[in-house]
């Protein structure tokens, strides 16, 4: 931002404005209609008599009519609304690029009185999804030349918690201490500090132990789990050793598992094996819902190596766990190959393998997908998977559906439901 205040701008605008209008009194304008015709020395005579008479008395009136303090509105109301076209020229750009180094110089130029203003003008322009990095812009300027100002005036006019953690998360890069203070100051009660997630996405770079002293100081909570996705990508750039070890160390369960969850996608691109078996020893919910994904990961990279793994496994959910991602792996690039691994292993097929596998296969080979639904043990599920299928194949290749149907007995109600979509579509 720029260190000439706008208030001295302002001096400077009246000093210039005010000469200019010291020299066109002075001066009488020689192209005017009234001086047009009139011989010079006729002008000089009557300008000569009116010395002491109605031009001193129009330099008083031209005088009281621009007063300092008039001047002064006049400036600032002027500069305010260049500002305003300014900043609206630079939001509707259509290179991202341009705009963005326009409103880096644009933000260079204000002072710490000129952000609500440049803010509000922003915000009246509509935040559509590609204008919240620039908004982040304006909040993290506004930030470090006036916090305080800058917090009152997101709780006072905005909702949902971007403007505020924005401000906070750039407050605490300069003054951590001061924003942590200022966000248990205005925090009532015993639920969890919504304020915290914002400092903790700014201190997880600079100071993690902090941040993570926070992030475990939470109760269980929305708030903690966007503090905890505030956090853990810094975590992560640590290297998967750091990680697992910072989550291993957690006492509190639920937090270890959610953290577990948000991170085991990640680690398993560069380590699908060492991810796979440290889930393995946690056996919770982490562990329940995420074995799948890291199989499909490691399948993609060695469809060997994780089958082998999967077989190692003693029967039960984790192997059928890793069974799914492996066939989730497969299903997507062969579905045929992908049954033949369900009939492999058929003791490890449950109803999520079988379902999963539908999911995977039915946009490249719907008939292959549907032959499988027989294999879910659930009625209603296996019904369900029918409708949903059977109705969308039939939107997509009538021809097709109708030929699978009629060669395939289905469930009565499936039947039904499939002969009121075919009638309805006849009387469209």
């Amino acid at each position: 931002m720029k260190s000439t205040s706008f208030t001295t701008i302002a001096a400077l605008l009246v000093f210039g404005i005010g000469g200019f209008m010291a020299g066109r009194i002075s001066s009488p304008d020689e192209t005017s209609d009234d001086a047009a015709g009139e011989p010079s020395s006729a002008r000089s005579g009557r300008l000569a008599g009116q010395s002491g008479g109605d031009a001193a008395e129009g330099t008083r009136r031209s005088a009281r009519a621009e007063r300092p303090e008039r001047v002064v509105r006049k400036a600032g109301d002027e500069a305010e609304t260049d500002r305003k076209a300014r900043l609206e020229a630079i939001v509707r750009g259509e290179n991202a690029l341009d705009r963005n180094r326009a409103l880096l110089a644009f933000i260079d130029q204000l002072g710490p009185g000129d952000f609500e203003e440049a803010v509000a003008h922003f915000r009246s322009l509509g935040i559509t999804d590609g204008r919240f990095s620039e908004y982040a812009m304006l909040l993290t300027a506004w930030a470090q030349a006036d916090p305080l100002a800058a917090i009152d005036y997101a709780k006072a006019n905005t909702r949902g918690g971007y403007a505020t953690g924005t401000i906070l998360s750039a407050w605490a890069s300069t003054d951590p201490e001061a924003a942590i203070r200022w966000a248990e100051t205005n925090h009532e009660g015993d639920e969890a500090n919504p304020y915290f997630a914002g400092i903790i996405r700014s201190l997880a770079a600079t100071d993690p132990t902090r941040a993570s002293q926070l992030l475990t100081s939470m109760p269980r909570s929305v708030e903690r789990g966007e503090a905890l996705d505030a956090f853990l990508p810094q975590l992560v750039a640590q290297g998967g050793d750091a990680t697992k070890a910072w989550i291993d160390g957690l006492s509190d369960d639920a937090l270890r598992s959610g953290a577990m969850m948000r991170v085991a996608d990640r680690l398993a691109a560069t380590d699908p094996a060492g991810t796979a078996a440290w889930l393995m020893t946690q056996q919770n919910e982490a562990t329940q819902r995420r074995v799948d994904d890291v199989y499909n990961v490691w399948a993609a990279k060695d469809q060997q190596a994780a089958l082998a793994s999967m077989a190692s496994l003693p029967a039960g959910e984790n192997r059928s766990n890793a069974l799914r991602g492996i066939v989730n792996s497969i299903a997507s690039r062969d579905p045929q190959a992908a049954v033949s691994m369900m009939d492999r292993f058929p003791n490890d097929v449950t109803d999520r393998v079988v379902q999963h596998f539908i999911w995977q296969s039915f946009g490249s080979d719907p008939s292959v997908a549907v032959n499988q639904i027989a294999r879910i043990g659930d009625e209603g599920d296996r019904e369900r998977m029918y409708h949903r299928t059977l109705e969308s194949w039939i939107e997509r290749d009538q021809t097709a559906a109708m030929a699978w149907i009629q060669r395939n007995p289905l469930p009565a109600s499936v039947q039904e439901r499939i002969n009121r979509q075919l009638n309805e579509r006849a009387n469209e």
